[in-house]
């Protein structure tokens, strides 16, 4: 059974840090993109971060650039994503994705809850 799980949400204070973990079951890691997405109330899933196959290339929306940063562990078959100077507006549910390319997502987690608020 292909599963992604995200594990690592929680409530956070402005300017805190988590770090979120996407881990794989039936299948690996390695030969997929991964990709994060979030969702907050009443708007459209957007895309937040993105990993090659490999590792060797890095996809960030605009808003957590210099904050937010992913990794790979091909060998836990676990995607990180570190998430650091958290904002309000980064409360969102966020959920792992992966694929053959960044662009085309084809198994998805169930997502973990973020909220960034004092």
């Amino acid at each position: 059974q292909v599963q992604l799980v995200e594990s690592g949400g929680g409530l956070v204070q402005p300017g805190g840090s988590l770090r979120l973990s996407c881990a794989a079951s039936g299948f690996t890691l390695d030969s997929y993109a991964i990709g994060w997405f979030r969702q907050a109330p009443g708007k459209e899933r957007e895309g937040v971060s993105c990993i090659s196959s490999s590792g060797g290339n890095t996809y960030y929306t605009d808003s957590v650039k210099g904050r937010f940063t992913i990794s790979r562990d091909n060998a836990k078959n676990t995607v990180y994503l570190q998430m650091n100077s958290l904002k309000p507006e980064d409360t969102a549910v966020y959920y792992c994705a992966g694929g053959p390319q960044c662009s085309s997502p084809k198994y998805w987690g169930q997502g973990t809850q973020v909220t960034v608020s004092s």
